[in-house]
């Protein structure tokens, strides 16, 4: 079925029409019969035929409600198809996922809109004990945030807090003609498998984002004093006693910092806290 609805900027929205990078996503998401997929923003339906036609069990959350009765008729008749109008932001995955498919872990495709991204990525994180492995489409700028090594521009808190809990690859790059309409920038096809549990330890995971940000917040200053500004007191001392104890100089700028270094940190100010 043709869907002839022209995409909203107030969503974001570019439609994928290029067979070619639509099939390559399908090869990332490796859809089998027995999967669970939830495809978030599913716009017109290009890859979700595809990923429907595995047999697997498919869950499709849309916002823009124009798109439904068309998303609905295009699968009518197919019992394990839902399509579903909602915010991803908004909705409640636990339930959704979990009362569909007790005890399973889910598959996810998505072309993120850029405006929302991020936030997006943070749902996922929160909840990455209910998926089996994610392939998102994003803006290429973030997609090189999360694969960027320490001490380049393009690595940020986004970087350090993704990877505690994903391992992620850039699976390929995709031009901007590859869409309808055509945006101006390039996007990335990343692939995020969820650890079994955060890739090291961080003593409260709460402190650890607030402290990954807060060394981000002002990247022209130092750790030191970012964090400082961050709310991380040093009127005693003792966050420059637990930059010394972990081997980091307070001198350095947070971009500097590689995951482990941030858990190390984090780690010693949970413990100083506790016995304070």
């Amino acid at each position: 079925m043709e869907i002839r609805i022209k995409a909203k900027k107030e969503f974001g929205q570019n439609f994928l029409v290029d067979d070619n990078v639509l099939n390559r996503i399908v090869s990332c998401v490796a859809p089998g019969s027995d999967d669970c997929i939830l495809e978030v923003g599913p716009g017109r339906g290009a890859l979700s035929r595809l990923l429907v036609a595995s047999g697997a069990r498919f869950v499709a959350v849309e916002w823009d409600r124009e798109l439904i009765p068309f998303l609905h008729a295009e699968f009518a008749g197919n019992d394990r198809v839902e399509i579903g109008h909602g915010d991803i932001l908004r909705v409640d995955l636990h339930q959704i996922l979990t009362s569909r498919a007790p005890g399973r872990k889910w598959k996810v495709a998505a072309n993120l809109p850029y405006n929302i991204s991020s936030q997006v990525l943070f749902k996922f994180m929160e909840q990455c004990d209910l998926f089996e492995s994610l392939v998102l489409m994003l803006q290429k700028e973030v997609g090189d945030r999360l694969t960027a090594p320490p001490a380049c521009k393009e690595y940020g808190a986004l970087t350090v807090l993704l990877r505690l809990h994903f391992d992620i690859r850039r699976e390929f790059i995709v031009k901007p003609g590859s869409f309808r309409p055509v945006p101006k920038v390039d996007s990335a096809v990343l692939s995020f498998t969820p650890l079994p549990g955060p890739r090291v330890e961080v003593g409260d995971e709460e402190l650890f984002r607030r402290l990954v940000k807060g060394a981000f917040n002002q990247r022209r200053k130092t750790l030191l004093n970012s964090l400082r500004s961050a709310g991380f007191d040093d009127g005693d001392g003792s966050l420059s006693l637990a930059l010394s104890r972990c081997g980091i100089d307070g001198l350095r700028r947070g971009e500097t910092l590689s995951l482990d270094e941030f858990a190390a940190l984090s780690r010693d100010l949970c413990a100083g806290k506790s016995l304070a």
